[in-house]
């Protein structure tokens, strides 16, 4: 996640762990967590989150997207 953070990146992952940084500093992280992953649904929710939230608003943001609902913390 370092170089993400060097060019300030919004990082995209299935990957549950990275809730762990929600409260770090970061440029924003998006967990895709759906119960039965495909590309086509983790596309879908992808795009979606990304038309939620602008630019601006991703630092400091975790959106966590599964497949009828969503969670959000925003890093102090």
């Amino acid at each position: 996640m370092e170089s993400g953070q060097q060019e300030k990146r919004l990082l995209m992952t299935t990957d549950k762990g990275f809730a762990q940084y929600r409260m770090e500093s970061h440029h924003g992280i998006l967990i895709i967590q759906l119960h039965r992953p495909n590309r086509k649904k983790i596309h879908e929710r992808i795009i979606k989150a990304l038309e939620q939230f602008s630019e601006n608003a991703w630092p400091g943001l975790l959106v966590v997207m599964r497949d009828t609902a969503q969670s959000i913390w925003r890093a102090k």
